[in-house]
């Protein structure tokens, strides 16, 4: 299999690409029973690809070993795979800020190179948080998209609020990005700014880039502003009432579209509860609830949750089931 194209990205708009997460059955060890029984019923699903070791999938904190049996078990769904690039936990950052920031930059590249090698028909750049602490951080992270872009993958851009563990690209910095050849849009998540996004989907737009939306909170309404795509962790399970919500917005069913909107906010406020990054869990939680995964899966890379969130995540898996 070939790395992707930018028209094969192109064919995307209006659908949603789930960013999912990789089942452990202890705190280091994969369920690849598990993980290949996902991606099976994934492949069933009405999505033109998945998005695999991206925040969701925890990509940086995995060994490569087990990125890459995480990969294979995909791959064999037969889905086209978009992989998350970065410097990942066991690459060694120097203190140095100058140094640190080449590290990144080479670690990213690699990456990306193996994303390449593996059949990605996208990668998905992660924020570099590092470079927050240097100076010229923003001329930093348009070298960081310039060096992933050479490498000749189609390339996504990820503005992620700082808040979230991201980086916060200015105006000029978006720009430069979506100007740079080989880099195809940029994914949204900016927590809760309608204003943030309308503003930086209008960039994407006038560069001709995809905007794509990662707006979990206000998915429906981030459709209504401009989104052309989704990639998107919410989408990890219920998968099919995401696709429907897109397919009503992209039909103009507007009685339908308004339905699955109000029920996927309904669904969102118990995934995407405080602590936010405790929604990996718990969308492992809505995927034992639709009968995807057994019992007993975990993200061991997450916050503790209390047991009572567990009921209230099958709860919001029975209601938006009703919608």
């Amino acid at each position: 299999m070939g790395a992707g194209s930018v028209k094969d990205i192109e064919t995307w708009g209006s659908r949603v690409i789930p960013a999912v997460p990789v089942p452990f059955c202890d705190r280091s060890t994969i369920d690849l029973q598990q993980l290949a029984a996902y991606a099976a019923w994934m492949a069933e699903q009405r999505v033109p690809a998945v998005a695999v070791g991206v925040h969701t999938g925890r990509g940086l904190h995995l060994t490569p070993q087990q990125r890459q049996v995480v990969v294979d078990t995909w791959r064999q769904s037969g889905i086209d795979l978009v992989l998350g690039v970065g410097a990942s936990a066991d690459v060694t950052l120097p203190m140095e800020r100058s140094a640190c920031v080449d590290a990144v930059i080479r670690a990213t590249v690699s990456m990306t190179e193996w994303a390449k090698r593996e059949g990605a028909v996208a990668v998905l750049v992660y924020p570099p948080a590092p470079f927050r602490r240097t100076a010229e951080s923003q001329d930093r992270a348009v070298a960081l998209h310039k060096a992933v872009a050479a490498v000749g993958v189609p390339t996504i851009a990820f503005y992620l609020h700082d808040a979230a563990g991201g980086m916060a690209y200015a105006n000029e910095s978006v720009e430069r990005m979506l100007a740079i050849d080989g880099v195809v849009g940029i994914k949204l998540a900016t927590l809760d700014d309608p204003q943030r996004f309308h503003e930086v989907a209008s960039l994407a737009h006038a560069h001709r880039r995809l905007c794509i939306t990662g707006e979990d909170l206000f998915f429906g309404k981030s459709l209504e502003m401009g989104a052309d795509a989704a990639l998107i962790g919410m989408a990890a399970a219920c998968t099919d009432c995401m696709v429907d919500l897109a397919d009503a917005h992209a039909g103009d069913n507007r009685a339908r579209y308004e339905e699955l909107t109000r029920a996927m906010d309904q669904f969102a406020a118990v995934t995407f509860a405080e602590p936010v990054d405790g929604y990996v869990q718990r969308m492992l939680w809505a995927l034992e609830a639709d009968g995807v995964l057994e019992e007993g899966m975990l993200d061991p890379f997450g916050p503790s949750l209390h047991k009572d969130e567990r009921l209230r995540v099958h709860e919001a898996v029975a209601n938006l089931r009703r919608s």
